[in-house]
């Protein structure tokens, strides 16, 4: 093929690429979008639906971490284009819970909560999970236990237990998101954080903490003295 005939966007993304090796913070985010989806869709211009995707949603960040079923009502977007979003929201949520993984010390609540809205926060549904430390503050593992509605989760203080006597916990830190994007608990978010307590401290375990996120923002239990 000469280069007459060759896709003009090839070109285009060419230059694209030479711009992000020399100076990325130079590009657009409608740019950034465009490599990303050029990634899956090697064969079609990418820069319309780089534009459609951020003013969908508002901007770069809302659009990467737009959930499947929020992508589905988008012309050109199939499977491969949602699981790269899969890969790419996975990376964003490994990334930012890189200082509270196995084996490192609990330092705070924030590193904590920056890990879960990461993880959390974009999520449509519920999703309620635990963090289990050993008696030196260390990080053991980060557990889902349920997931559940828009609203709701229905969430057993026993099976927490139960998987903090498998783990050897000594101390864990409740955490679970607001899809409606209010960090403020709700009397139900009370009246479990109580019977988790309870619960723990029959067993000699110690709740630190009950964290509710959204994508932008979190409640701390312990900081409001709730715990």
């Amino acid at each position: 093929m000469t280069d007459s005939a060759k896709p003009h966007y090839l070109g285009h993304r060419k230059r694209l690429k030479e711009k992000l090796v020399n100076n990325s913070r130079g590009l657009a985010d409608y740019e950034i979008m465009e490599l990303v989806l050029a990634t899956v869709l090697p064969r079609r211009d990418t820069k319309p639906l780089a534009k459609e995707l951020i003013a969908r949603f508002g901007s770069l960040k809302e659009a990467i971490m737009a959930r499947p079923d929020q992508l589905d009502g988008v012309k050109g977007v199939a499977d491969g284009v949602k699981a790269q979003w899969a890969l790419l929201q996975e990376l964003y949520a490994r990334l930012n819970q890189a200082s509270a993984r196995r084996g490192n010390s609990f330092e705070g609540v924030e590193d904590v909560a920056k890990a879960a809205m990461a993880r959390l926060g974009s999520k449509g549904i519920e999703e309620f999970w635990v963090v289990y430390l050993d008696n030196k503050n260390r990080y053991i593992s980060w557990e889902q236990i349920a997931t559940g509605t828009v609203n709701a989760t229905a969430v057993f203080p026993r099976e927490i237990m139960a998987l903090a006597l498998r783990q050897e916990a000594a101390s864990l830190i409740l955490i679970h998101n607001h899809p409606g994007g209010s960090i403020r608990p709700s009397g139900e978010d009370m009246l479990l954080t109580g019977s988790i307590v309870e619960a723990a401290e029959k067993l000699d375990l110690k709740v630190l903490d009950h964290i509710v996120v959204t994508d932008c923002d979190y409640y701390s239990f312990s900081d409001h003295g709730r715990i």
